[in-house]
């Protein structure tokens, strides 16, 4: 029996598909550019049919009704049919001041698994990390849940863009958090990344 190909999806801000469930790593070093691929990610996803979510604090409302507004889509609308949610990235990843990679995935199952149910073709979440994680319990196992979110996504396939600003983490944290992404976005490009360690040998 022939196996299944994955669905193949556009991430708006590069050229070419990826499949679903590609857990790809942004560092960023322009506020624009962050700006830019978080929107184009955003609108290419609801534009297919997919169900999307962005956890940031560098967007609001307004900028998301503007853009989605300019390409005849309507931010009320998407939320109130449970398409778009936008929250804030202490308010997802910083509950009770504590980061808890169980629940972070247990999150991300639950949104797959809705999204399927309410007829979506597939489903994709942005975020950008904050560099208080550093600093909050929990913090210590961004590495492990990053890690883990390689492994759930071949099952629980979310498309997931992971920003990080270079200005406010140090080279070795980055160092460490390309190891944990298996896909790097270089020059607008979505490649391999080299630096990449498989969770089944980054875990151990």
């Amino acid at each position: 029996m022939k196996e299944a190909q994955p669905l193949m999806v556009s991430l708006g801000f590069t050229a070419g598909q990826v499949p679903a469930g590609t857990h790809i790593c942004q560092i960023y070093t322009d506020d624009d550019e962050r700006n830019d691929s978080l929107l184009k990610f955003l609108l290419s996803g609801l534009q297919a049919k997919e169900r999307a979510a962005c956890f940031s604090e560098k967007v609001d409302e307004r900028q998301m009704n503007e853009f989605f507004s300019k390409n005849g889509l309507s931010f009320s609308e998407l939320a109130k049919e449970g398409a778009f949610a936008l929250s804030g990235t202490r308010d997802i990843y910083f509950q009770n001041d504590y980061f808890d990679p169980d629940r972070m995935l247990n999150l991300l199952t639950e949104f797959h698994r809705q999204s399927v149910q309410s007829g979506f073709v597939g489903a994709r979440a942005i975020g950008e990390m904050l560099p208080e994680v550093q600093h909050i319990p929990g913090g210590e196992r961004l590495l492990e849940y990053e890690s883990r979110v390689s492994l759930l996504l071949k099952d629980v396939p979310v498309t997931s863009v992971c920003q990080y600003d270079a200005r406010a983490f140090d080279g070795a944290t980055i160092m460490d958090v390309l190891k944990v992404h298996p896909h790097m976005v270089v020059r607008g490009a979505v490649i391999k990344n080299p630096f990449y360690i498989p969770p089944e040998e980054f875990l151990r």
